[in-house]
């Protein structure tokens, strides 16, 4: 089972730890803005390759534009035996909370 939290948790874990932060909107989306330090995975490709691109004994967070694409992809790469947490409210919560 996948951990969530919201954009408000999300700055105060980013303030004492240094995390991975996945965003998995499309490579045009992500270059207009995204949270600082996220990496762009696209979710197909996640979807598809995960062991490419994650560490089953690494925590990772996932945002997409509101919170639903990285919700879906949450479960199932939980179910995969990935340790993953949703960012519940996505980039635009992200971006209201700044």
């Amino acid at each position: 089972m996948y951990q969530e939290v919201d954009s408000y948790e999300l700055l105060d874990i980013m303030k004492e730890n240094k995390i991975n932060l996945i965003d998995i909107r499309d490579s045009y989306v992500y270059s207009k803005g995204t949270i600082e330090y996220a990496r762009n995975i696209p979710l197909n490709y996640l979807l598809i390759n995960p062991n490419d691109y994650l560490e089953n004994s690494k925590i990772y967070y996932i945002f997409c534009n509101y919170g639903n694409n990285s919700k879906r992809l949450c479960d199932i790469l939980s179910k995969r035996g990935y340790q993953v947490v949703n960012i519940v409210d996505g980039y635009q919560g992200y971006k209201d909370s700044m």
